[in-house]
């Protein structure tokens, strides 16, 4: 048995295929998974667990019958879905995260994050995030009719495109100090994160001490799992997962 971590799916009407594929990847890891670990951006958009945007309620429905199958589902903010809350966990039996989460991952202390917390340099997104996200301006954006939330969202979304597009990669990747930082701070020498969209493993030492980072690919174009199991950890097309599975 494995477990198995997935994140930047941005599943929307506009991405039937991907829909598709995450569809048929749940109805295999509900017969091979012990337990699935999704590190943000499920969604493309989530506006709050009222949203019932095409296909939201056939995702939320295909992650509670792998739920109810015995698959440990673990679920993380991301910055597209950072509104998942108390009634999507109930639907789908999820364990929400911390933005910051340790596990024990066959024997190694493991931090995750979904990874927009380790892009430092990018000080106007770093901003940006802590204004949405605190308590007061979350609970008044959700009081609004999710007719006019889509609206915001919209226009939201439509700048933030245009901000990337002035951004180097060096200001949206994660910053390496931020990364060892924390690391020692909660005490792993594994980590696994997405966000970045730049699928890789970086292996680098501290003080003569090793460390592994894991970045999840995203699935745009690469599909992108990581299988775990007590010999390591394993990069994988989840096209080829599913073949070798079936």
């Amino acid at each position: 048995m494995t477990t198995l971590f997935v994140s930047d799916l941005h599943l929307s009407p506009d991405r039937p295929r991907q829909v598709e594929l995450f569809l048929k990847f749940l109805a295999q890891a509900q017969m091979r998974a012990d337990a699935l670990y999704i590190l943000g951006d499920l969604f493309e958009m989530w506006l709050g667990d009222d949203d019932d945007t095409s296909p939201h309620k056939q995702i939320v429905d295909a992650l509670g019958a792998i739920s109810r199958a015995g698959v440990k589902l673990h679920v993380g903010h991301g910055n597209r879905d950072f509104l998942l809350g108390q009634r999507f966990a109930r639907r789908t039996g999820a364990t929400l995260l911390q933005d910051y989460e340790i596990i024990d991952l066959y024997g190694e202390r493991t931090l995750l994050t979904h990874g927009d917390l380790l892009c430092t340099k990018d000080i106007k997104y770093q901003r940006f995030r802590k204004f949405v996200r605190s308590p007061l301006v979350r609970a008044a954006f959700l009081r609004i009719p999710l007719s006019l939330r889509r609206r915001i969202a919209f226009k939201t979304q439509s700048g933030t495109k245009a901000s990337m597009r002035t951004k180097t990669n060096f200001v949206m990747d994660v910053d390496d100090d931020t990364v060892s930082n924390m690391m020692m701070k909660y005490k792993v020498k594994f980590l696994i994160h997405g966000h970045t969209h730049r699928p890789d493993i970086h292996d680098f030492h501290v003080d003569g001490a090793a460390y592994r980072r894991i970045v999840l690919g995203d699935w745009y174009e690469q599909d992108y799992v990581l299988v775990c199991d007590k010999n390591g950890a394993r990069p994988t097309r989840v096209t080829e997962y599913l073949r070798k599975t079936a």
